[in-house]
């Protein structure tokens, strides 16, 4: 079984490229959610996001993920502690997926996850992919998701520059075309890895 990581920016489409992983074999963790979900049910993450953004960042049991953003991508002291207090836990959660993974038998078990170089996640993958995407059509994205301009620069300050993604990627897929377009590069990409020997990596 092949173990791929996939990240980028916000708004590059990295969901979309895993969304097409899928339809061609591929299992999916998205980091993402495993993390949303350690927020919604974990006492030791849920005390300790309670105590670096104030009782105010739960809303009963549900954490109050718009303010919490918005304090972090403003401090980026607290984004470290809040990130240090989660990925342990959620790279815990992906070895779990990767032995079921295995079990099941699929071909390739694809890590989503937005900062996978900055966590230390890509030491758990065999490849990586960065999805990269022209700015001005990754601020369309995200201001049709509802975000202002002010909390996209904020997270796009927060994350690692394209040239960092290309110097530190095995593989880039560019998504400034159609679908299609994404489709067929997406396809001959997990094409190369999978037919391809699995790299020895030193440093990610």
């Amino acid at each position: 079984m092949r173990v791929i990581g996939v990240t980028g920016g916000i708004g590059s489409g990295k969901t979309t490229v895993c969304n097409i992983l899928r339809t061609l074999g591929c299992d999916i963790f998205s980091a993402d959610l495993a993390a949303k979900a350690l927020q919604e049910r974990d006492p030791d993450i849920i005390a300790g996001i309670k105590a670096l953004f104030g009782e105010d960042s739960y809303i009963g049991d549900m954490p109050n993920r718009r303010k919490i953003a918005e304090v972090a991508f403003q401090n980026p002291e607290k984004l470290a502690a809040l990130n240090h207090l989660i990925h342990p836990k959620v790279f815990e959660c992906f070895e779990t997926a990767k032995k079921a993974a295995a079990q099941k038998g699929v071909k390739a078990l694809v890590k989503e996850a937005a900062i996978l170089f900055e966590s230390g996640g890509a030491k758990q993958v065999d490849d990586t992919i960065a999805v990269l995407a022209r700015k001005d059509l990754r601020f369309k994205r995200l201001q049709e998701r509802g975000l202002t301009k002010e909390e996209i620069e904020r997270r796009m300050a927060a994350q690692l520059s394209d040239d960092d993604l290309r110097a530190r990627a095995d593989y880039v897929i560019e998504n400034n075309g159609s679908l299609e377009d994404l489709e067929r590069s997406v396809k001959r990409t997990l094409e190369k890895i999978l037919s391809s020997s699995t790299p020895v990596r030193i440093n990610r």
